[in-house]
């Protein structure tokens, strides 16, 4: 209660003083750029996927657009220790994604390497999985992907950098038949969620799906 009158919960956006579960006040939410696009479309995301590997599905929640409200968001997720936001993100998707008659198997998160994983403290993917696990009572698995290499975050490689992803990922355990729904948080190049992509889809007769918190466009 003291910490809380010392140091408040405020707007990512607009510094306003908000509830503890909150990330943007009222005002400030209305200028988050969502898809509002449905699971089912064909939306520039899955398009996107189309182009790398053979996609089910692809959902983006928001527009990962220069100086705006989602970009601060997902910031303060990944680098400034919000591990909390991904449960209000899930929260936000959970209004949003309906699987309809195409509900996956598994989700699974992009790993971090351990040396990252030891960095940051936390995936900034998992409560957010997690979170969407249990509403829609669809199982997860942190541990079937590895990743093999230590690399910088994304956001420091140039455009060259990204492309070298081979052999970054490999699957850790057995797994056939499944239709595995890949998260993470932003869809840029697309280099990272194709690299997984092939290692589930030669992993066995498996199906991908693709869900981001935010896509670049």
């Amino acid at each position: 209660m003291i910490l809380d009158l010392l140091f408040p919960n405020r707007c990512l956006e607009c510094n306003r003083i908000i509830d503890n579960d909150l990330l943007v006040c009222s005002l400030c939410f209305g200028h988050i750029h969502f898809t509002h696009q449905a699971y089912s479309d064909l939306t520039y995301i899955k398009e996107r996927c189309k182009l790398l590997f053979p996609v089910e599905q692809a959902f983006a929640l928001m527009k990962f657009e220069n100086e705006n409200v989602s970009r601060k968001i997902i910031h303060e997720l990944k680098y400034k220790s919000r591990e909390k936001a991904g449960k209000v993100i899930a929260g936000w998707t959970a209004e949003r994604l309906d699987f309809q008659d195409e509900k996956p198997d598994m989700l699974v998160t992009v790993p971090l390497h351990p040396k990252k994983l030891k960095e940051r403290g936390y995936n900034q993917l998992h409560l957010f999985a997690e979170t969407l696990s249990e509403f829609y009572n669809i199982p997860f698995d942190h541990d079937l992907l590895k990743r093999n290499h230590y690399a910088k975050a994304q956001a420091l490689k140039d455009k060259q950098h990204r492309l070298e992803t081979e052999n970054a990922f490999s699957v850790t355990k057995d797994i056939s038949g499944k239709h595995i729904l890949l998260i993470d948080d932003v869809f840029t190049t697309g280099n990272t969620v194709a690299n997984i992509a092939w290692e589930i889809l030669t992993a066995g007769n498996n199906k991908v799906s693709v869900l981001v918190m935010a896509v670049d466009i």
